[in-house]
């Protein structure tokens, strides 16, 4: 099983990489309109006017198709192998690091919270009259 899913693995890496080369080697369907103009180089070429976007394009489609049966091969064999927990990361467990504690903790000697009923001061008593709140230059 293993070979297997390695073969697997390399024909759809080098079908992806064939691809590539020959989507990139093809010309888009605006060069043809230069060709029948009187541009250069169309008529020349290896595979004749017309032979090159078929031959190319067969051969694209084909490594398309292999591609993506391979894509859908990987995605079977990777369904059907047995996991031993329910999910996929639980194997790679990553421990947080332990961080130092904050606040009042840090302080050397304060081992114990303040209490928390401490009296708190009350402010004097305002006057009655508002005058006594209005600035006076």
């Amino acid at each position: 099983m293993n070979f297997l899913l390695t073969a697997v693995l390399a024909v759809q890496m080098l079908s992806a990489l064939a691809m590539i080369g020959l989507i990139l080697v093809q010309h888009g369907k605006g060069a043809d309109m230069g060709a029948a103009f009187g541009s250069g180089g169309g008529s020349g070429s290896l595979f004749g006017a017309s032979g090159s976007a078929n031959f190319l394009s067969r051969t694209t489609g084909i490594l398309a198709a292999l591609f993506f049966a391979c894509t859908l091969m990987l995605a079977y064999f990777g369904n059907a192998q047995p996991r031993t927990g329910s999910s996929v990361l639980e194997g790679t467990a990553v421990t947080a690091p332990v961080l130092p504690p904050s606040g009042a903790a840090q302080i050397p000697g304060s081992t114990s919270p303040a209490p928390a009923n401490v009296a708190v001061p009350v402010p004097s008593a305002v006057p009655a009259s508002g005058a006594a709140q209005i600035p006076t230059k």
